[in-house]
């Protein structure tokens, strides 16, 4: 589970240095793909087996389903960390999340997201806003959270 917020700086090369704790669960590797709200989504290889098997299911002939395929694999990229434990964050990712030099790491449960800083700070702002807004429970999915 990735717990936490985190802020590093891109090297020249676009390498991220990932937070220490965050590094044991990507030793198997790691898929980024673009995420929604205009960040990137880092899934370990086991937790991205388990979307890729459950995208593979969806029908081919819902356009929905097609899209969110293609968004997902077509711009995607298969990672492994380096022995100082950064990733190289590809130049169309990075231009994708307006990553430029400043990145924010946050954890998402079982993903981690990345952002450009200035876009975290946004995020952050109007999903605090919400989260003290609300009143009753929310229903996601058949789930009351």
């Amino acid at each position: 589970m990735f717990l936490g917020t985190y802020d590093h700086t891109l090297d020249a090369k676009g390498r991220l240095v990932m937070p220490v704790k965050f590094r044991e669960k990507l030793e198997g590797g790691c898929v980024i793909t673009p995420g929604q709200e205009d960040c990137l989504t880092v899934w370990p290889m086991d937790v991205f087996e388990k979307e890729y098997n459950r995208i593979a299911n969806l029908p081919g002939t819902d356009r929905d389903a097609r899209m969110y395929r293609r968004m997902m694999y077509a711009v995607a990229a298969d990672l492994t960390l380096d022995a100082q434990g950064r990733i190289p964050i590809p130049e169309n990712l990075r231009e994708w999340a307006g990553m430029v030099k400043d990145v924010t790491v946050t954890g998402s449960g079982p993903l981690i997201e990345l952002w450009a800083k200035e876009a975290w700070e946004s995020e952050r702002s109007e999903a605090g806003d919400f989260f003290s807004n609300i009143s009753s429970p929310l229903d996601l999915d058949g789930k009351t959270i």
